[in-house]
């Protein structure tokens, strides 16, 4: 006779009203206890698989994602839609399929967020420029001025999310090579030495955008602060494709040496570990978005010539960084700080990476850029 244990072919934990329940699915098909009927917010939880998703039993979330226009904000609206989710982008100009707002004083969007049950806030000036006085004040003011616009939002609903996930960076910790920073024994950035004193202010625009969301008096909305790394997807565009293109044209080798560490996660990783956090209602505060294996700059892109199929990748000195990163119109700090991030409260909490390492990452990614040509 077949134990429990085989004629178990999977089992979920759903949380209704604050409790959890378990649905068992027998290898026949049938499921107890049934789910029918459920009405508030559950959270649906595949154990033992990284592939997890929110959802309300009979009826889609509803999310709003302000600043969700760009890559990283497609790629989740992409998937919540392909779950059946309200997604609702706000950006800075409308068009098909996103309401415009300013990204600093309330205004017709902030309706959307009374009775949505999730607000992921990614707006910010992009950080891919020339670290000029006025882009940096620009990134500082776009990311804390919005920060403040939605927690102003969340703070006059009637009915306002239960969970308010709000972009960070994991730039915010120290550069270092001897040890990984994670969120209970990290060194907050800013006083290193032998760095360019302007990195300083990439820590102060981090702390500052923590701290207004830290500030916002939204009792009812659990915050999480997501400290993101570089989010790799075969995107057009994003991080990945602009490697790619300095590994294609041979240009791909170590930068100044090429020990300093980068930390980066799989798209799909990021949106499990979003819709994840979505679910686990007992996570707040600090969150590493990262995966689990950050590795040297020379192996990074030593990995991602072999994933090309490309052999030959040329070294640039500092100085030579500096150059291209102004002719690039971007900045050195980008590619040479030695970012170290792991993801020690995910992991605790049993979050399982699709794609832990850069190779497999790397083959899985140039795999589907190819499928998009």
């Amino acid at each position: 006779m077949p134990s429990t244990q085989e004629k178990l072919a999977s089992f979920w934990s759903v949380r209704v009203n604050d409790q959890w329940r378990t649905i068992f699915r027998w290898a026949d098909g049938a499921t107890s206890p049934p789910s029918q009927g459920l009405k508030t917010h559950a959270a649906v939880a595949r154990h033992g698989h990284a592939a997890l998703w929110s959802w309300r039993a009979g009826e889609a979330l509803k999310i709003v994602i302000p600043g969700g226009s760009g890559q990283v904000g497609q790629l989740l609206a992409r998937t919540f839609k392909r779950h059946d989710h309200q997604v609702v982008v706000l950006g800075r100009q409308a068009s098909a399929g996103v309401m415009a707002w300013d990204g600093q004083s309330l205004g017709d969007w902030a309706q959307e967020l009374d009775g949505a049950d999730v607000v992921i806030n990614l707006a910010g000036r992009s950080v891919n420029c020339r670290y000029t006085a006025a882009n940096m004040k620009d990134m500082m003011e776009s990311r804390v001025n919005s920060t403040r616009v939605v927690g102003q939002a969340i703070e006059l609903a009637k009915v306002p999310p239960r969970v308010w996930l709000q972009m960070s960076t994991a730039t915010i910790y120290a550069h270092r090579f001897d040890a990984a920073n994670d969120e209970v024994t990290g060194i907050i950035g800013g006083n290193e030495p032998e760095v360019p004193a302007y990195w300083g202010y990439s820590i102060q625009i981090a702390q500052a955008w923590e701290k207004a969301l830290d500030e916002a008096n939204t009792p009812r909305t659990r915050k999480v602060a997501l400290r993101t790394a570089m989010v790799m997807s075969a995107d057009r565009g994003g991080i990945f494709d602009v490697l790619l293109k300095l590994v294609r044209t041979g240009l791909g080798g170590s930068m100044a040496g090429g020990k300093q560490y980068m930390s980066w996660i799989h798209g799909d990783d990021f949106v499990t570990a979003v819709d994840w956090l979505i679910a686990h209602d007992e996570v707040a505060g600090a969150i590493n978005l990262a995966a689990p294996e950050p590795l040297p700059q020379a192996a990074f892109m030593r990995d991602l010539r072999k994933a090309a199929g490309v052999s030959i990748g040329l070294p640039a000195t500092k100085w030579m960084a500096q150059v291209g990163a102004y002719f690039l119109r971007t900045d050195t700090e980008l590619t040479l700080k030695s970012r170290r991030v792991v993801p020690k409260r995910l992991l605790d909490a049993g979050f399982k990476f699709a794609f832990p390492s850069w190779p497999k990452a790397a083959d899985d990614l140039m795999r589907r850029w190819r499928a998009k040509t």
